[in-house]
């Protein structure tokens, strides 16, 4: 039998997951610096026409990859356990013109389908955001075609690295770009009475075209980045290559013909990449549907609405008939924040795909059992409080971030959008956990699982968000609900499939219960923390004091509820030693 060895090419899955998850932690802190600044520029209705893009962008990326990268990563990874080097650089070569064919067209389906998306979802203007997504989608494809590679080989740092240097990116192009086509807009308009050469009656409709083109500017400046990011993996494949000796390939048995390999590939691919369509495609109806039932609340009950929130309610957008962007727009102030945790999830995801499929091909069922349980209980350990952290304190964290530096000026947006958020807190736990379970059936060899699952919560998503969002007294709040009842039914179901493919029972009292215990006493104590700070402190300052007494809190209760074992601690040679220590306090 073959023996596993984890560091012969790459990392351990201990370091893969610390490699991949902290770049993505730093990707999503980059992103935050990015995001929030410009959420502060564009205000609520040019958030709109940002988030818009987006929900298209999502789709036609899913399938222009079709579950290519996941592919690449699951196939690499097998061969490199029977020691098949000839077919893991056969593999490489194939998979440049494959990437290069889906990214192209995947340019020419986000260029045909922005002008059908803008009218489908009553914002005309969100046009020009979309077409400057065209770019970023193909530099995006020939990224991924590297990092599948290199994450299959257990070398999760080219995807780390490629990633930080476009987040990086998207904030010194993107931020720049926004700032400046503001600037230049309205002191075109000032001067001349136009905005880039077109004229304006008055400067309401004028600001609206100059928030719709700062949008589109963003996204240009996204669409460099991923040019540099690009780059950057390309050069580094170039010059270091991934590792693989002459030795090694002349000791490989005869490679498989490129027909056998490609067939490999898609039987991987196509059900992984049909599951993220299904999803995503969903998600463009999704938010055609939340669009368009908002903007009939608005033409039919404006003055339910304004019951409801106020003055809450720019006068700019309601005057442009904007309300529904404007609404929209507030939930993607939440996304930053909330989104934050799937995006740990993920990096946990992809660095244990190739473990998991190395242990399922040797058929060690004792590892894979492992796995999952390791996988799992990172996730909730790590999900679980921050995820009821957010709905807690949804506010004040909304405070804290978007009313410091741009004092009073989207009181509307944190107000709303924190009421969305105290929700979709609950429901970024569940997206977190789902992540992980939904890459490990893909590991075992049950791709089509996952689309099955998700296309059954996609389906309850829309059914729950078509019917509250167009309840006026619910409106925008209702997609929170909808994500929630999708991602615990996604999560639910997915879990139970993997336990019974897999062969295995998992302890779901330490991974899970014990986990939602210490982590529903840390946002509680977040909670009073913050109402008995508040009473003699500033409000910004008790939010982090809170925040970081309720951490310690969280700590504290981890280990006297003994969710961290002696296990898991030993898994890492660097902390062993912690063991001892822990041992003394009979923390483990």
């Amino acid at each position: 039998m073959v023996k596993i060895n984890d560091n012969q090419h790459g990392h351990s899955f201990a370091k893969g997951a610390a490699i991949i998850t902290l770049g993505m932690l730093a990707v999503k802190f980059f992103g935050a610096v990015f995001k929030i600044p410009l959420m502060s520029i564009l205000g609520g209705e040019g958030s709109g026409y940002f988030i818009g893009a987006y929900n298209l962008y999502n789709p036609i990326y899913a399938l222009s990859t079709a579950g290519l990268p996941i592919a690449i990563s699951k196939i690499v990874s097998e061969n490199v356990v029977l020691n098949r080097f000839k077919d893991v650089k056969k593999i490489r070569r194939l998979s440049v013109p494959i990437f290069l064919v889906t990214g192209s067209i995947g340019f020419i389906l986000i260029i045909l389908g922005s002008f059908v998306y803008a009218k489908l979802s009553k914002a005309p203007d969100s046009i020009y955001s979309i077409l400057m997504l065209a770019p970023a989608l193909l530099f995006s494809c020939l990224m991924s075609s590297y990092r599948g590679y290199y994450e299959g080989l257990r070398n999760m740092t080219p995807t780390a690295v490629s990633e930080v240097i476009e987040s990086v990116g998207k904030i010194i192009f993107g931020l720049s770009l926004s700032y400046l086509t503001i600037w230049i807009g309205h002191s075109e308009y000032m001067k001349k009475g136009s905005v880039f050469g077109i004229y304006f009656p008055n400067q309401v409709q004028a600001n609206g075209k100059i928030l719709s083109l700062a949008s589109a500017a963003a996204i240009l400046g996204i669409a460099i980045s991923a040019f540099v990011g690009y780059l950057y993996i390309h050069i580094r494949y170039k010059i270091k290559g991934d590792n693989i000796t002459k030795e090694q390939i002349i000791n490989s048995p005869k490679s498989r013909s490129s027909g056998y390999i490609l067939k490999s590939i898609l039987k991987v691919a196509l059900p992984v990449g049909l599951g993220a369509i299904v999803m995503n495609l969903a998600g463009v109806v999704d938010s055609i549907l939340i669009q368009r039932r908002l903007a009939d609340i608005a033409l039919t009950s404006m003055d339910k609405l304004k019951y409801i929130y106020g003055d809450l309610l720019p006068n700019d957008a309601v005057l442009r008939n904007n309300v529904h962007i404007f609404l929209s727009g507030c939930f993607g102030f939440t996304s930053t924040i909330v989104m934050f945790l799937p995006t740990i999830s993920q990096g946990l995801a992809i660095s244990t795909l190739p473990t998991v499929t190395a242990a399922w091909t040797l058929g060690k069922q004792r590892e894979i059992k492992k796995s999952i349980e390791k996988i799992l209980k990172i996730t909730s350990i790590i999900s679980v409080p921050m995820g009821l952290g957010i709905s807690f304190l949804a506010y004040p964290i909304m405070d804290l971030i978007y009313n410091t530096l741009h004092a009073g000026e989207h009181i509307g947006e944190i107000c709303i959008g924190s009421q969305i958020m105290a929700i979709s807190g609950l429901g970024a736990i569940f997206i977190a956990l789902s992540t992980p379970v939904c890459s490990m059936l893909q590991a075992i060899g049950r791709a089509d699982l996952p689309l099955k699952i998700l296309s059954l919560g996609v389906l309850i998503k829309i059914f729950l968000n078509y019917f509250l969002v167009g309840i006026p007294e619910i409106n925008i709040q209702g997609a929170g609900i909808g994500t929630l009842a999708c991602y615990l039914f996604v999560f639910t179901v997915a879990l139970g499939a993997l336990c019974k493919n897999a062969k295995v029972r998992i302890d779901l009292v330490s991974v899970l219960f014990k986990p939602f215990v210490a982590g529903i006493i840390c946002a509680i104590s977040a909670n009073l923390f913050h109402k008995l700070l508040c009473s003699f402190i500033p409000y910004k300052i008790s939010t982090l004091i809170s925040i970081s007494l309720s951490a310690m809190v969280y700590f504290i209760a981890v280990f006297f509820m003994k969710i961290v074992t002696k296990d898991d601690l030993e898994s890492s040679s660097k902390t062993k030693k912690l063991v001892e220590l822990f041992k003394k306090f009979n923390l483990v």
